[in-house]
């Protein structure tokens, strides 16, 4: 298969659903009567991202800043976690259930928190981003270190690498993969992290857009500030998997084959 029919393949049923949504909801919206207020056609969202467009890049440079910001420390934070819990295994046993238990608290009830200690500057938006994200990637770390081949390891012992030299050589290759399964899932929670981060308390950004839009009765801008959302959120989690494929070109190949494999056991 060539490498168009193949992204033909993969992004055709997605792109196709889309647009035939959003057909059925510019349909909709047209033909039944609802009001713009309640139910804007995507046409008009559109048009009016586009009428405002400086304010949306106004708004949208703020959320980029405090989601790339708060993603690049939870990324070196987590790694630097996860491979201290993976050296002291006592330690992953202390501290792991916390780092599940920080995860039972809900975001909207810290968020207001933050602001409160921290102001409304750029910190407490960052630091929502990163109690979000943090979690995924150390976990997801943790898990493809436990993944390393045991007779790896012990041909290390074997050939007597020390502890830091099989770690380089055979367990953090092994938990790549899995330190990029994290990375994806948290890309799709960090921009919406930072929203929360301003809805609750903040000058500027697509939170504070969607609050205006809202109180001036703008629900084309507010499903406009969504938009943006979503668009980054993509954007972001495109980047984690262009990297991917950079650091580990084998590991997505190997994925791509194996569903490929599931898919033609199944038909």
């Amino acid at each position: 298969m060539t490498a168009g029919g193949g992204s033909v393949q993969r992004f055709g049923p997605p792109l196709a659903l889309v647009a035939a949504l959003l057909a059925a909801w510019e349909a909709y919206a047209r033909t039944s009567g609802v009001s713009p207020f309640v139910l804007p056609a995507p046409s008009q969202v559109l048009g009016s991202l586009w009428e405002f467009r400086g304010e949306a890049v106004r708004h949208a440079v703020p959320t980029i800043v405090e989601t790339v910001v708060g993603f690049s420390i939870s990324i070196t934070a987590a790694t630097l976690v996860a491979i201290g819990l993976d050296r002291a295994v006592w330690a992953r046993r202390a501290v792991e259930p916390l780092l599940v238990g920080s995860q039972t608290v809900p975001i909207v009830a810290i968020a207001p928190l933050m602001v409160v200690w921290f102001g409304f500057g750029l910190l407490p938006k960052v630091l929502v981003v990163v109690l979000v994200t943090f979690f995924p990637i150390t976990i997801a770390l943790l898990d493809g270190f436990a993944s390393t081949s045991a007779e790896a390891s012990d041909l290390m012992r074997s050939l007597g690498a020390s502890p830091g030299q099989a770690f380089r050589k055979v367990r953090w290759p092994s938990g790549l993969p899995g330190f990029f399964t994290g990375l994806r899932i948290s890309a799709t929670y960090g921009v919406v992290a930072a929203v929360i981060g301003e809805y609750v308390g903040a000058t500027d950004g697509l939170g504070i857009w969607m609050q205006l839009s809202q109180r001036s009765f703008r629900t084309d801008l507010v499903f406009a500030a969504i938009l943006l959302t979503a668009v980054l959120s993509i954007a972001l989690y495109a980047a984690v998997v262009v990297a991917e494929r950079a650091i580990i070109p084998w590991w997505p190949a190997s994925r791509g084959a194996r569903l490929s494999e599931r898919v033609s056991d199944s038909a």
